[in-house]
């Protein structure tokens, strides 16, 4: 036993004594396994914490489980690395290294903790009405990740270049430049989010037109928005060019307006007419989604190259499109019927041949020869 102890502390391993190197090792050892202890725990008392009702504290709680084992792994190094003997320009790179690792640590806390801002910004926005909070939740989370990391990359490289944060700065100052010219799209897509933000050309939700392509908002993120068209596909537009489009928002239309062109026949009698007039109001009179505001019209207004022409418009409230459809298939079905009953022919594209001796359209092309007399 006391040549094993006598080995250990006489024997050297790049300048160190055995037990130094042991001592390291056992010490990142313990920190590991306090590190996965500490996590389980935290991750246990946000599990209990989500089942008594405190939803945001058991988040904090499992949040901070998971760099448990990374924060205690680099506590261990640091502490353990000051048992070693090192030569000054080793021991200046190792304390670097712990630096470097404690900052990654930090900005790593930070990186998960906004899940916890996240969540409390979607329950703060679920409490109101509109779904424009519901639109910034994502763009808030995805910049609060982006300043993390800059920040963390601006420290080590302060750390590493043993320089102050201005003149890091300066010597990015070309980089930038070049980096700003690059992600020159990008940038101009940030600030169309922003337009989108301040004009509020639409929220979650909403369908929208934009460019032929109709559907509803699914997401409006840092880069670009998503629709969903009506046909299921997933398309992504750019917010700098969305900013510059023009958007129909037909989610926040009042009212579904319909115009109906019902054709007739040439030979229809004026009291035909007359009545199919008055059959159009009478089915459009107070009819279901009327609003006061906006009383359904019926017009004879125009003479069509091969009929004539009734016009009808009518609005419904609200703006619900499938009850809208059903509606106007009732009206479809009954001005088919009444005007049957009627005998008010529906007109479409045709040419009539009018034959000589047809006693129903008579040309009298011999009579009217007949009185023509010749020149001269």
């Amino acid at each position: 036993m006391q040549e094993i102890w006598d080995t250990v502390t006489t024997s050297t391993v790049m300048g160190n004594e055995l037990w130094r190197i042991i001592a390291l090792f056992i010490i990142i050892l313990f920190s590991l396994i306090a590190g996965k202890i500490f996590g389980y725990f935290l991750d246990r008392a946000g599990s209990n914490m989500d089942k008594k009702g405190r939803p945001l504290a058991g988040l904090i709680a499992g949040t901070l489980s998971k760099p448990m084992v990374l924060i205690a792994l680099i506590l261990g190094i640091k502490m353990g690395i000051s048992t070693l003997v090192l030569v000054d320009t080793v021991e200046t790179f190792a304390r670097n290294i712990t630096s470097v690792l404690v900052v990654i640590a930090i900005a790593y806390i930070a990186y998960r903790m906004v899940d916890v801002v996240t969540y409390w910004l979607k329950k703060s926005a679920s409490r109101t009405e509109s779904s424009l909070d519901n639109m910034l939740v994502p763009l808030v989370r995805t910049s609060l990740r982006v300043t993390i990391c800059i920040l963390a990359v601006l420290q080590v490289a302060t750390i590493l270049s043993d320089q102050p944060l201005t003149s890091v700065f300066a010597a990015l100052g070309v980089g930038g430049l070049a980096l700003a010219l690059a992600a020159q799209d990008t940038i101009k897509n940030f600030f169309g989010s922003l337009v989108i933000f301040a004009d509020k050309p639409f929220e979650l939700g909403d369908r929208i037109l934009v460019d032929g392509h109709d559907g509803p908002v699914e997401q409006v993120g840092f880069r670009s928005t998503r629709i969903r068209t009506l046909e299921g596909h997933i398309v992504t537009i750019p917010n700098g060019e969305l900013a510059n489009r023009t958007i129909q928002n037909i989610g926040k239309r009042p009212y579904i307006r319909r115009i109906m062109n019902i054709t007739i026949t040439y030979d229809t009698p004026s009291d035909k007419i007359d009545r199919a007039l008055e059959i159009l109001k009478d089915i459009l009179k107070d009819h279901e989604g009327m609003h006061s505001d906006f009383p359904p019209r019926a017009y004879f207004n125009e003479f069509n190259d091969a009929s004539l022409n009734l016009f009808a418009i009518y609005w419904y409230h609200p703006p619900d499109w499938w009850g809208f459809c059903a509606f106007s298939e009732r009206v479809n079905k009954e001005v088919f019927r009444r005007f049957n009953e009627e005998g008010i022919d529906f007109a479409f594209p045709t040419q009539t041949l009018h034959l000589a001796g047809d006693p129903k359209r008579p040309l009298n092309i011999g009579t009217s020869l007949a009185g023509m007399k010749p020149e001269g």
